[in-house]
């Protein structure tokens, strides 16, 4: 397991991060033990939750995943030994988030509640990394690094409100670092600029889906993060598993999670399947699981510091960790920069 700084924050993190969204609903108290175990036990420090979760996000499952993570440091006695990340919601109409049923904004007032619902769920009395999971502006979602712009509208949470209700949780404790996630450059570079110009946290990593079927990241976040020293925390790498294969020819596995929840609607559009198709053939020619491909050619951008992996079962959660271990030949990289430079970004 390689391990790689984390923004300016003098933190090393691995580079696979555990995904957990899974966990109180796909995978059960005792499943989402076992995978934690084993993640800690190959290498990873780095593990990535939300409040939202766990997905699809329910008002009778909201906050299930942090207390799963909560029950295993219980257990364990090991939250020393973890760089902990979670998220805090964005602008959303949903309403069960806050006590008096207000919809989700990034406000000072909501997020001193999200983050002290959060502790008390994790157990823990700090978070390492806490993210803001999409904008507190009006932005095309899901996510909100877009190829085409649409205008949308809706209210805007201020930048400075939200950075400034950060660094009081950074001043007392609660919070050592902050982030976002599902961001733009626009967006990034206005709280770099908030934060330089207030003295407020600096965001360390923005969290954005990365994959062979959407790499607009490459465009100008890539610069960002190289520049500014913003790491990518690059989610999403199988595209929701469709890189694995096993949706292809309209296949749906049971238990698959596109089967049970159908929410795949980023990965079903014109031009994906033959794009996809086209990236199984390079993995089967040179001999690599296309799982672990998918995920190695994440790795191997130099704006990437970790990839967040998510698995139903310890079958998957072993494949995509062992990963780490596989760098992609000049070869095959050349071979899939010829097949993006053919299908582009179908799934933004």
């Amino acid at each position: 397991m390689q391990y790689r700084p984390l923004g300016r924050t003098g933190l090393e993190v691995s580079s696979i991060c555990l995904g957990t969204m899974t966990f109180g609903q796909q995978n059960t108290e005792a499943e989402g033990h076992a995978q934690l175990d084993y993640a800690l036990d190959h290498g990873i420090n780095f593990i990535d939750t939300a409040e939202l979760y766990s997905i699809p996000p329910k008002p009778e499952t909201q906050g299930s995943t942090e207390r799963v993570i909560g029950t295993w440091f219980k257990a364990r006695g090991n939250r020393d030994k973890v760089i902990l990340a979670t998220k805090v919601c964005g602008l959303s109409e949903m309403t069960w988030f806050r006590d008096d049923g207000s919809p989700a904004r990034p406000t000072r007032g909501q997020i001193r509640e999200a983050v002290d619902k959060s502790l008390k769920r994790l157990q823990t009395d700090y978070i390492d990394l806490y993210q803001l999971h999409w904008p507190g502006r009006p932005v095309p979602q899901f996510g909100s690094n877009p190829t085409r712009w649409k205008t949308v509208a809706g209210e805007d949470t201020p930048i400075a409100e939200t950075l400034d209700a950060f660094g009081e949780l950074v001043k007392e404790g609660k919070v050592r670092h902050v982030g976002l996630s599902n961001e733009s450059a626009w967006g990034t570079m206005k709280f770099l600029a908030e934060a330089e110009h207030t003295g407020g946290p600096r965001v360390a990593s923005v969290q954005n889906a990365y994959n062979l079927l959407n790499r607009t990241y490459d465009t100008a976040m890539a610069e960002v993060s190289l520049r500014e020293k913003v790491s990518l925390l690059a989610y999403s790498p199988l595209g929701q598993g469709y890189l694995t294969g096993k949706y292809q020819n309209g296949v749906l596995p049971p238990g698959a999670r596109t089967t049970l929840f159908q929410r795949a609607f980023r990965y079903q559009v014109p031009g994906a399947e033959a794009a996809i198709e086209d990236y199984l053939a390079i993995a089967r020619e040179a001999g690599l699981d296309p799982s672990q491909m998918a995920i190695a050619f994440c790795l191997s951008r130099d704006f990437v510091t970790s990839v967040i992996i998510g698995a139903t079962s310890m079958e998957q959660l072993v494949t995509d960790i062992a990963a780490a271990d596989i760098t992609l030949s000049p070869e095959v990289l050349e071979r899939i920069d010829a097949v993006h430079q053919l299908r582009g970004n179908p799934c933004p």
